[in-house]
């Protein structure tokens, strides 16, 4: 849907959904079923000052800048969230996000709670949906990570640890899903969008509707 909107659906602004979880909660999983099924949504793509990895694709994965250029970026207002991570900079930029807004158009962000806190307090609370995701036990979290076999042990013990402090955070969100079934957790997370989506202040073009349909009455 599109800022003009149409004769029987009014225009809409787009919204800023925000998806957290500790690592192993299935974010990743359900940003990934939830764009197959919105392919209107964009996923907001970071700019990173560290090199590309074999495989990745510089606008599709991360838009790969120089620290110059990131910081100048950052400095200037043009970045909705930013962190140091291992010493490369990471960062959500503000001018695509605003532009896909304006057209009515929703994108997804993929970040931690700090990132959720600096991209609310860039913008204000009027765009965004921030949805926590939570894993449905702790047994249940450490085995997915260990189900990964991507980590040795005092890995996963790491991100536990790191698991609790994320987890303390979860009363920021407006929604929480507790991801004991993905197909469940995919539903809700679907309609929490759709809902969002019909809130007075998003459909803009609301006014102008109502007022063409008394008209005719």
């Amino acid at each position: 849907m599109t800022s003009q909107g149409t004769d029987k659906t009014p225009a809409r602004r787009g919204l800023m959904l925000i998806l957290s979880s500790p690592s192993g909660a299935g974010k990743s999983t359900l940003s990934r079923l939830l764009l197959e099924r919105e392919p209107d949504m964009a996923m907001s793509v970071s700019v990173t000052t560290r090199p590309p990895r074999p495989g990745e694709v510089d606008g599709e994965h991360y838009h790969f800048i120089t620290r110059e250029e990131f910081e100048k970026l950052r400095d200037e207002g043009g970045l909705l969230e930013w962190a140091e991570v291992f010493g490369n900079f990471y960062g959500s930029p503000r001018a695509p996000v605003e532009k896909a807004l304006a057209e009515g158009r929703d994108v997804l962000f993929d970040v931690d709670w700090q990132g959720a806190q600096q991209i609310t307090q860039a913008t204000g609370e009027d765009d965004i949906v921030r949805v926590f995701i939570m894993p449905p036990s702790a047994e249940e979290l450490h085995d997915r990570l260990r189900r990964r076999a991507q980590d040795p042990e005092e890995v996963i013990a790491r991100r536990m640890a790191q698991a609790a402090s994320e987890i303390s955070h979860w009363p920021e969100y407006d929604y929480v899903i507790i991801n004991d079934d993905l197909q469940k957790a995919d539903e809700e997370l679907a309609s929490i969008v759709r809902a969002e989506r019909l809130k007075r202040h998003r459909r803009t073009g609301l006014h102008n509707f109502v007022r063409a349909m008394t008209a005719k009455l």
